[in-house]
């Protein structure tokens, strides 16, 4: 049983202002409804140690709140004072990206993190490539933040004794420590909380007596397999001076323990944690007041023991539920946490934390809805083909070669920092082509949400600085009153009712009906009296005149509808094809956006293009056609 006879104190990173916000709603959380419960944190509680950003909470705010990232941590930081530390989560060669980044990239980011009130820097690499580690370590270093470094920890859902086994990790541990680079904490990262507490006790105590004297040990995991509060109490006995948790309604489940979880099960032990447990209801409270329109989803809320087989990042799960509830899919979610086995050791076993973990479920995603392999995910794609570093077990040949065919690239050979695209250039030239700012936050705005084939008209940074950003935020959804039956009024025998008067003259609108194959678009008009009509027409018509109570003779919108393969809400994200452009059957006509990746749609037959219903970045409902095809 942990026991010491010497008093310790364990030191807290409260974890509720980032991972609970990425866990439990993917960081689409707006920052003033949860200042006022982070002034209480820092004022009333005395918390002293925050992770306020990076991760999915670095691009959510941009992404989905209409808020500029940046600008948020700075308020954070004016609300908890200049004393407390603040740290945010970078992802070594991604940075807080989900792609490659280079040198130059990183650099930017550790300086901008800096500049709006960041202290500490933890930095992962999912491969646990530790080359990538020093290197993008650097950075941190020269823009004077704490730097912690990280070992990265999952459970295998095969059996292996060559990778994450506590050895492995300590090796790990040992080649940082050779490399040279400067680091002022370790910590041992496991995102999916699906580490033995065995394998964490022993690789803390095998790993404290490498590091230099006074060089803090700290523990990160996930409650999502009900295990946290045993892995923490592991770590502790191994070692670990520090630990992450956080507090109700946000802990637990996909999130980290509350903190009165941790500090109930280490009575009498002899170590105490720096957080008054009796005061975090205070934070509870005001919690629960900020996000009390907020829509707390089950499947993140509890805990889910099956993960312990499909090692996913509690940050991970809560956005990946969120988008296939969007998209009309979440009753194939148990069919992909199935599929996850088999991706992860084709792939080479690297650590489920993102962008690794993001790589694994579309690639388990693309296997369910399209069959095996049959559609290589480009991140998947590129870590099999070594883009981002050393896999800790070789990937399946067959697998690396159909993703080179499919990807049309070569293994790589090199450092993956050599070949990381420049993404600060691009960006530049297009905020100067659009007349926008080109400081050095707007270029990384745009440049950190830049990706190969997007178009930049659909980018985050440049839709946030031309203040048309997309609200997408995880409200309750309010129930209509009631409306209340009008009274009925007599009418004549003879004559029937009549249609209700329009107020300011003639309105126009139109509706698309979809018949046996074929939809139709009609223009209905309806004059001040009341008198109306409707008439087919295509989806350019010229303005009806200004009183035309019958109906307007125009062509006739017929043709073969093209859906989006997604039974929800998907966005529209390319179209390689315009009205009256002739298409031959099974050409790509363009792509929807599903779970962070491109889904084509496909020309169902010879023709050519009729009307096109949507413009780029509009979300395509369910049943609704994105174009027509005219038969020939």
């Amino acid at each position: 049983m942990i026991f010491t006879e010497k008093k310790k104190t364990i030191r807290v990173m409260l974890t509720t202002f980032r991972d609970g916000f990425q866990s439990m709603f993917g960081g689409k959380v707006r920052i003033d409804d949860v200042l006022p419960a982070m002034k209480v944190a820092a004022k009333d509680v005395g918390v002293k140690h925050f992770e306020f950003g990076g991760g999915a909470r670095y691009q959510a705010p941009y992404f989905y709140c209409g808020e500029d990232p940046f600008e948020t941590m700075q308020k954070m930081r004016d609300t908890v004072g200049p004393e407390a530390d603040l740290q945010i989560l970078t992802r070594s060669i991604s940075g807080v990206t989900l792609t490659t980044q280079n040198i130059d990239a990183l650099k930017l980011q550790a300086k901008l993190h800096q500049k709006y009130g960041t202290t500490w820097d933890r930095n992962f690499d999912f491969m646990n490539d530790v080359d990538l580690l020093a290197k993008t370590g650097q950075p941190i270093v020269d823009a004077g933040m704490h730097h912690q470094v990280c070992v990265a920890l999952m459970g295998l859902p095969f059996k292996s004794d060559k990778a994450h086994t506590a050895e492995f990790y300590i090796n790990v541990a040992k080649k940082i420590i050779a490399s040279g680079v400067h680091f002022d904490s370790l910590c041992l990262k496991d995102a999916s909380g699906t580490t033995t507490p065995h394998v964490v006790y022993e690789a803390a105590k095998g790993i404290k007596p490498l590091l230099p004297e006074g060089t803090p040990l700290w523990f990160h995991t996930h409650d999502t397999a009900s295990t946290a509060v045993a892995c923490y109490m592991a770590a502790i006995e191994g070692g670990a001076d520090g630990i992450d948790l956080s507090n109700r309604p946000l802990a637990s489940g996909t999130v980290q323990p509350d903190v009165r979880s941790m500090a109930h099960a280490l009575k009498g032990t002899g170590y105490e944690l720096d957080i008054d447990h009796t005061k975090v209801m205070l934070i509870e409270e005001a919690l629960t007041e900020g996000l009390k329109d907020y829509n707390f989803n089950p499947v993140v809320t509890s805990a889910d023991a099956r993960v312990t087989g499909f090692p996913m990042p509690g940050g991970a799960i809560g956005p990946n539920v969120h988008m296939m509830v969007k998209a009309g899919i979440l009753d194939r979610y148990s069919e992909v946490l199935a599929e996850f086995p088999v991706v992860v050791k084709a792939g080479g076993g690297w650590t489920s934390v993102t962008p690794g973990s993001q790589q694994y479920w579309l690639q388990a995603f693309n296997n369910v809805l399209l069959g095996r392999w049959e559609k290589i995910d480009t991140g998947y794609g590129k870590s099999v083909l070594g883009y981002f570093g050393k896999t800790p077990l070789p990937s399946d040949p067959e697998v690396v070669k159909i993703a080179s065919e499919q990807l049309n690239l070569p293994v790589l050979e090199k450092n993956p920092l050599e070949v990381a695209p420049d993404s600060l250039g691009p960006a530049k030239a297009e905020l100067e082509k659009r007349g926008l700012p080109t400081d050095e936050k707007s270029i990384f705005l745009v440049a950190a949400a830049s990706v190969p084939g997007k178009d930049f008209e659909l980018n985050e940074g440049i839709r946030l600085l031309e203040k048309r950003p997309k609200i997408e935020i995880p409200l309750k959804k309010k129930e209509e009153a009631p409306k209340k039956a009008a009274p009925k009024a007599a009418a004549p025998a003879a004559a029937p009712a009549a249609a209700p008067a329009v107020a300011g003259g003639p309105m126009t609108t139109t509706c698309t009906v979809v018949e046996g194959g074929t939809a139709r678009q009609f223009m209905v008009i309806v004059d001040a009296q009341g008198n109306g009509g409707a008439a087919p027409m295509p989806m350019a018509t010229a303005a009806a005149p200004a009183a035309a109570p019958a109906p307007v003779a125009v062509a006739e919108a017929t043709g073969t509808p093209v859906y989006s393969p997604f039974d929800g809400d998907s966005p529209l994200v390319e179209l390689k094809v315009k009205a009256g452009d002739a298409v031959t059957e099974g050409q790509i006509l363009g792509a929807v956006e599903a779970m962070k990746a491109n889904y084509n749609f496909k020309s169902p037959s010879d023709g050519t293009v009729g009307e096109i219903f949507f413009h780029l970045g509009d979300d395509v409902p369910a049943g609704e056609p994105i174009l027509t095809i005219q038969p020939k």
